[in-house]
């Protein structure tokens, strides 16, 4: 097993940074972070541009050549084993091989079919010293939707939801704005430009009229916006099919009432179905299928249930305002009445912060 130094932690570190910046614009490509180091010195970096441009190895070794350097006898760590077969791209390791990098240090073995272990190979036989195992578990942390993406077929789904302390979402007439204040609500862009996609319910849409896209906050290009309507009972006319880059997700297979959404640049997946409605697991799967690594859920007490109870969300940011608004308001998941407390949902608090006047908490349903 390689060891690895105090040095080595702290440049993957900066590489882990790097990574997390680029995650969301890389994408379905993995967002990997370079650091080229040598005699103790960083002399090129690097993370990986959109789909189709350059990976973190090549950013990190032009970075180095503008610096009037050279990358040969360097160690290069990057954040996930470096590519070894033609893609829309050369593979990085010949390029790290051909520019005399000695050594690389990768956080984790990259699992897509096409690596998986071939670029440390190919590193390794052409005399470049190459391990992969440096901060591997920040690193899927870093990586999890992707991983997620390949290892699952399916996004990493991250449901964020709003309530009250005592856990209600909007008053019974259904009105919500605003539970949170200014500061939450900003913190809800940035989680919406870290997704690839946002999906909501018809409940959502026919209740709040909502538009779901990122505002504020600087986003190349806005995550697909999903609107799960099984027997397809919104509005074409709604603020969300207004445009593009929206998928209506159902099980009707009525092309004459498609056709009105398809004409707002709307695009139709059609779903199995499954126990009391859609097959939850049949659109993750297909959202997968075109690139979606990080879905997020903005959705009513509906969707939010039947996704938990189907094992289906892997983490749920909830932000909780200091306030209370009755036994007769509207909770955060449907779910069916409990006999027993053994049943209840257990949930693992990952972190708890304020954002404004308001808590933040990030919970993992326990496994």
């Amino acid at each position: 097993m390689t060891s690895y130094s105090a040095a080595d932690h702290l440049y993957m570190q900066q590489a882990l940074r790097l990574a997390e910046a680029a995650t969301r614009r890389a994408a379905p490509n993995p967002g990997v972070g370079c650091v080229l180091v040598r005699d103790g010195r960083v002399i090129g970096e690097g993370a990986t541009l959109a789909v189709g441009s350059d990976h973190a190895e090549i950013q990190a070794i032009k970075d180095c050549l503008s610096r009037g350097d050279s990358p040969r006898g360097a160690t290069a760590y990057v954040t996930l084993e470096p590519c070894s077969h033609h893609g829309r791209t050369p593979p990085c390791a010949g390029r790290l091989i051909a520019e005399g990098v000695a050594r690389v240090a990768a956080a984790m073995v990259d699992p897509y079919h096409e690596v998986a272990g071939r670029g440390i190979a190919m590193l390794l036989a052409a005399g470049v010293e190459a391990s992969a195992g440096l901060m591997e578990a920040e690193a899927r942390r870093v990586h999890r939707g992707f991983l997620s993406r390949v290892e699952r077929e399916r996004p990493w789904v991250v449901l964020k939801a709003a309530a009250t302390l005592d856990g209600k979402t909007a008053l019974l007439n259904g009105n919500s704005q605003w539970i949170t204040g200014p500061q939450a609500r900003q913190d809800v862009q940035r989680l919406r430009a870290a997704s690839c996609a946002i999906l909501t319910g018809s409940g959502t849409v026919l209740a709040d009229n909502p538009q779901l896209t990122v505002r504020e906050v600087p986003v190349a290009v806005q995550p697909w916006r999903v609107v799960l309507d099984g027997a397809l009972k919104t509005d074409p006319s709604s603020r969300i099919y207004q445009g593009g880059r929206v998928l209506l997700a159902s099980c009707a297979a009525d092309p004459a009432r498609l056709a009105a959404y398809q004409r707002q640049g709307v695009e139709a997946l059609m779903l199995a179905r499954g126990d009391g409605g859609a097959d939850l697991t049949d659109l993750l799967r297909q959202l997968a299928a075109r690139g979606v690594n990080q879905l997020m859920v903005e959705a009513g007490a509906g969707l939010n249930g039947a996704l938990l109870r189907a094992g289906l969300v892997d983490e749920i940011v909830l932000y909780l305002a200091p306030s209370l608004a009755g036994d007769a308001a509207r909770g955060l998941f449907a779910w069916p009445a409990l006999t027993d407390l053994a049943d209840k949902v257990r949930l693992d608090i990952v972190d708890v912060g304020k954002v404004g006047a308001d808590l933040r908490l990030i919970l993992r349903p326990g496994r």
